[in-house]
């Protein structure tokens, strides 16, 4: 059985969104309205249209197929946050956050580690920083450090200065000093190529974040014998744990490519797919247009998936929202879309579900797995099946 996880895609309504000041968010139904409507035949079939208002997409599902939504009771609306609640974890305080950029205590140590200075130290859009700064670094070497509204330590070097094996290895080192006080939850190595005036990100991304702070999931799916198979960046945000085999993606279209490939693999398994897209390209940079694209891009592909999954069943969700028609370029607390196709019957409608966890629960529910214990509760029963 597949989980792809769609980036960023929040269908709005969270009951606590305005303590996050993301009050009247909605990442789909924003984005919908702002081209003048989408044109998504696949995801319209699952039941998409039941989730919020998007113009262009009806409101109706096909037989086999399953639609509702997932509420995230973590505090905190990143992506390391809502991967762990949908695989079982709970956070109950936030991975720390810099509005102000990173302190003395953890800049100097850093500095030291490295032997040179850094750059910015500010929260940014990375694209714009890098355009910013990225002539100094060129010149100097030091690297571009920044943050934005989640709870990353960014660094930022031209492949051309710092060779992609230095610049994991100055994450790696900014891992170890970012404890305590100030654990955040992810590294972000981010390599860029180019000239002045036109630099780009490379696709060598890498995220070092901290381990889950106990089983999840993807741990008891391993133990029982089933393997895991992560896609993108599914294997840094679990640190490797759980994972019995996993693959980088450069794109979305390489992610389902990839996901495609082990889902033709022999036996059962569980294939855990990323598409972070929609939330690098445009979410983050807000581009309503390329946010648009892309999802459009994903309905063409979909009939592939589904056809891939043969006899098992995909389930489509997202970790957060980042909705691209706001003022804001960071995420938003957004409840997410639950689609699934490859079911008997239906089509189903599994309500509004009260955590992230009942999604992991389910794919554990449907590979015959016991995860007692953990935050969730299974809906296999509501789409068909015995547990």
């Amino acid at each position: 059985m597949c989980l792809l996880v769609c980036d960023s895609w929040g269908v709005g309504d969270a009951p606590d969104a305005a303590v996050y000041g993301d009050a009247g968010s909605d990442t789909l139904g924003n984005t919908a309205r702002r081209v003048g409507g989408l044109e998504l035949p696949n995801l319209e079939s699952l039941g998409l249209g039941f989730l919020t208002d998007i113009r262009g997409v009806v409101p109706r599902a096909e037989p086999g197929t399953a639609h509702g939504r997932a509420t995230e009771i973590s505090a905190g609306k990143d992506t390391t946050t809502g991967h762990w609640e949908m695989m079982g974890i709970r956070l109950e305080r936030p991975f720390p956050v810099y509005p102000g950029g990173f302190p003395r205590e953890i800049v100097q140590p850093f500095e030291r580690a490295i032997g040179r200075r850094i750059l910015g130290n500010v929260p940014a859009s990375g694209t714009e920083i890098i355009q910013a700064l990225g002539e100094e670094h060129l010149r100097t070497g030091f690297p571009i450090v920044y943050t934005s509204g989640d709870s990353v330590f960014q660094i930022a070097t031209h492949t051309d200065v710092v060779p992609l094996e230095q610049l994991y290895a100055w994450c790696r080192v900014a891992r170890g000093l970012l404890t305590g006080e100030h654990n955040v939850g992810r590294v972000i190595a981010r390599p860029f190529r180019g000239r002045p005036g036109a630099f780009e990100r490379r696709p060598e991304r890498r995220d070092f974040s901290v381990p889950p702070p106990g089983p999840t999931v993807l741990d008891l799916l391993n133990e029982a014998g089933v393997p895991v198979f992560g896609v993108g960046k599914i294997q840094d945000i679990f640190d490797r744990e759980g994972i019995t085999d996993a693959v980088y993606s450069d794109s979305n279209d390489h992610g389902l490519d990839l996901t495609v490939e082990f889902l033709r693999k022999p036996g059962p398994a569980f294939v855990f797919s990323n598409l972070v897209d929609f939330d690098s390209k445009y979410g983050h940079r807000n581009d309503p247009s390329g946010y648009a694209s892309a999802v459009g891009a994903l309905d063409r592909r979909l009939p592939e998936v589904i056809e891939a999954v043969d006899e098992g069943v995909l389930l489509m969700t997202g970790d957060h929202g980042c909705d691209p028609t706001t003022p804001s370029t960071d995420h938003s607390r957004e409840r997410t879309p639950l689609l699934a196709a490859g079911l008997s019957g239906g089509p189903y409608d599994v309500g509004t579900r009260g955590t992230f966890g009942d999604v992991g629960h389910t794919v554990a529910q449907l590979l015959g797995v016991e995860v007692d214990g953990l935050v969730g509760e299974g809906f296999a029963d509501l789409i068909g099946f015995r547990t």
